[in-house]
């Protein structure tokens, strides 16, 4: 039997953390197939990944509910699973529901604040407190899943950035701003991070939250001998993007525009419905198009919550473009899709090659998980083909070391 693996998840039973445990769970009973898991093609084979059956998991989560319930309206609201499916998991998603803890919503700001109802995310003795909390949760988690090695997957509400100027630059500086309690220059995901990698887990940012990976933290995790990736899951219409705007830089067709809008329900679209915390994923998604392409182009990136959406989303995208003989010509296209059926299994594909990169003793920004990220961190190429290679040649490598 494989040695089990934990994953820790920020936001735990947010739409994706939900997915994710039903689905691993289901994969496992072999209720379902594993279908849209990348890690389960045949390139992956002889690295010997952790399989989806031994992953254990719990998570830090700032409202008052369980696995069980929230896989319940999931299945009513979004028609994402069935709730027969829920029902045959239900002493799963109890049992697993037992190692969840109440996160921390300190400077979260209001959208964000908005959704707590765990009154113990809101008790603050200082930050060094909440920190020690964090970590020893970690750490309570370790023992009663009888696990040596635990990835903390950040897929929390996307927060609003701090001012550049508030955030620490080192790990020293991390640690007198804990001390010093000035909330002012924190936000959750930062704690997250450093309770993470005070902890010896590997930690991945699965959001646009700038806060969650900053400089100090890359370093704190750096120095501990620890990998890490970031930012923002790359899950739709920004996904097709980097898919097709390579085609137009290899047929020399210049883009003029590339417009888009996007619908979305559920908590994330009532979040993004703020504005600063709709910049902060708006940042993310505009990025793209200039680094593949190689010259700036005329784009906006439109972002609505619709309530009735639930966990649905609907993305346009309008493209104008410039052939032989200066001809313009347009294309578009409506992409539309579940959000967390789309996220769940990149982020168990993260989590396996994370663990891998445990057993390796890597340290540092994974850069061969880039295709999975909107803002891949250390790494420049946005083109998904040239990234997917670039993860094809990781494999390559650490397939022939295990040899």
């Amino acid at each position: 039997m494989a040695e089990p693996v934990g994953v820790w998840m920020i936001g735990a039973l947010g739409g994706v953390g939900t997915t994710i445990v039903v689905g691993a769970r289901a994969i496992a009973r072999g209720l379902v197939s594993d279908a849209g898991l990348v890690t389960n093609r045949p390139e992956f084979g002889p690295l010997s990944l952790v399989p989806v059956g031994d992953l254990v998991f719990g998570g830090h989560e700032v409202r008052l509910s369980n696995f069980y319930e929230s896989a319940i309206d999931v299945a009513r609201l979004s028609g994402s699973f069935s709730l027969e499916l829920v029902e045959q998991l239900r002493n799963d998603l109890l049992d697993v529901s037992e190692a969840l803890k109440a996160g921390t919503c300190v400077n979260s700001g209001p959208a964000i604040d908005a959704l707590v109802t765990n009154p113990v995310t809101r008790h603050d003795d200082g930050l060094r407190s909440i920190a020690q909390r964090l970590q020893s949760d970690l750490r309570a988690f370790r023992a009663r899943e009888s696990v040596d090695r635990v990835i903390v997957v950040n897929l929390a509400s996307t927060e609003a950035d701090l001012v550049e100027e508030q955030e620490p630059t080192s790990p020293d500086q991390i640690e007198a701003l804990i001390d010093s309690g000035e909330t002012s220059r924190i936000r959750p995901s930062m704690l997250y991070a450093y309770a993470a990698f005070r902890e010896g887990c590997a930690y991945v940012n699965f959001t646009p939250s700038s806060a969650a990976l900053g400089p100090a933290l890359m370093e704190l995790g750096t120095r501990s001998g620890l990998p890490y990736m970031g930012n923002d899951g790359k899950t739709g219409e920004t996904l097709v993007k980097s898919a097709l705007a390579p085609m137009f830089k290899y047929r020399n067709l210049r883009v003029l525009s590339w417009m888009g809008y996007n619908l979305l329900g559920d908590r994330d679209g009532r979040v993004l419905a703020h504005p600063d915390n709709l910049a902060t994923k708006v940042r993310s998604k505009d990025s793209v198009l200039a680094s593949i392409l190689g010259y700036p182009v005329h784009t906006r990136v439109g972002i609505d919550f619709v309530e009735s959406l639930h966990d649905r989303k609907t993305a346009w995208d309008f493209i104008r473009f410039q052939g032989f003989l200066d001809h313009k010509m347009s294309m578009q296209f409506v992409w539309e899709g579940c959000d967390a059926i789309l996220a769940a299994p990149l982020v168990l594909d993260i989590v396996r090659l994370a663990d891998l990169s445990l057993r390796r003793g890597e340290k540092g920004p994974m850069t061969h998980l880039a295709p999975y990220f909107k803002s891949p961190v250390g790494v420049d190429e946005q083109d998904l083909h040239k990234q997917f290679h670039g993860m094809l040649d990781y494999l390559a490598r650490a397939g022939s070391a295990a040899r």
